[in-house]
């Protein structure tokens, strides 16, 4: 069986290689930067003129999608650095870094929206505010197609990447068009006569982002502990090795199977028994077939070391 790169490999599957990936990144982040940056101004002057406090937070939490779309793109790029001397399983957890610090961004834009709205709401001020005008009313409903579209659009190339940090990213744009419409109910509410409406509808938006910085995070730090593979790629490892031992007429058996996530990357360490009898060659021209088809069937594994064993072998006894 002919020997396969990991690049070639992942060509196979239909996954993005070298000057397609960075292609990809580019452009995601591109679309992220200037969409973000162009909404924000718009919702912020119709915050300001549309006198709509809800518009100005949900403005301010755009203007945060600029810089959480950046530290992907930082991220992910350095995440992509080959292995070195000082790092020679490669920089891959950067990525869960640079969620955490754009979770990290969230939260202080969900405190800093939320506390405003409260002081609003405690010192009555929304008696004396003018009432939001319809310029903010049309800000939000433009903000929410624009941010959904962001969101699946983000969503696609991060799954193209099969990236942790631009999904995050995809989900800010998610948080956002969620926020636009907790804006929206609360300037069509205020302009109908309820005016605290607009300042409970900013404080409804603040709890959003902070519960989506949550989870950014929560997801970042499980990807650093080395937790294992899902169910699914362990059962899909043991069929495809059992497959291949089965066209290839050999004795094989799995006597351990060990995967942990390496950011968004999986390693896999493996025994597997067959006849003790065969010479050197011929079993390590085994083991190397088994190595491939991992590789080549599962496109998220970067590093598979396969130990072999003689049939029978109680691998549970060392030394």
């Amino acid at each position: 069986m002919a020997e396969k790169t990991m690049s070639e490999s992942r060509a196979v599957n239909g996954t993005p290689a070298g000057g397609e990936t960075a292609g990809i990144v580019n452009q995601t982040a591109a679309v992220g930067v200037f969409g973000n940056v162009a909404l924000s101004a718009f919702k912020l002057f119709a915050g300001i003129f549309g006198h709509s406090a809800a518009m100005v937070s949900d403005a301010v939490h755009s203007l945060s999608d600029v810089f959480a779309t950046l530290i992907a793109f930082v991220g992910r790029k350095i995440s992509e650095k080959p292995a070195d001397r000082e790092h020679p399983y490669g920089h891959e957890r950067f990525e869960c870094i640079a969620s955490v610090i754009l979770g990290a961004i969230l939260i202080a834009t969900g405190v800093k929206i939320g506390l405003g709205c409260i002081e609003a709401i405690l010192d009555r001020s929304y008696l004396t505010a003018a009432q939001p005008g319809v310029i903010a009313l049309i800000a939000a409903l433009v903000s929410i197609a624009v941010k959904e579209a962001m969101f699946w659009y983000t969503m696609r190339q991060a799954k193209k990447l099969n990236s942790s940090v631009f999904k995050a990213d995809a989900w800010h744009h998610r948080s956002d068009a969620l926020s636009s419409i907790g804006a929206l109910v609360g300037i069509a509410a205020a302009r109908l006569g309820f005016p605290v409406m607009d300042s409970v509808a900013g404080l409804v938006i603040s709890v959003v982002i902070l519960v989506v910085a949550v989870k950014i995070i929560l997801g970042a730090v499980n990807n650093t502990l080395d937790r294992s593979a899902d169910p699914e790629t362990e059962n899909g490892i043991r069929s495809a090795i059992g497959e291949y031992a089965g066209e290839a007429g050999i004795d094989l058996t799995i006597d351990s199977l060990i995967t942990r996530q390496f950011g968004d990357k999986i390693y896999v360490d493996l025994e597997i028994g067959v006849d003790g009898d065969l010479i050197l060659k011929d079993a390590h021209d085994i083991a190397e077939n088994v190595h491939e088809v991992i590789e080549r069937n599962f496109e998220n594994v970067k590093h598979v070391m396969v130990h072999l064993n003689p049939n029978g072998y109680d691998y549970t006894v060392r030394g």
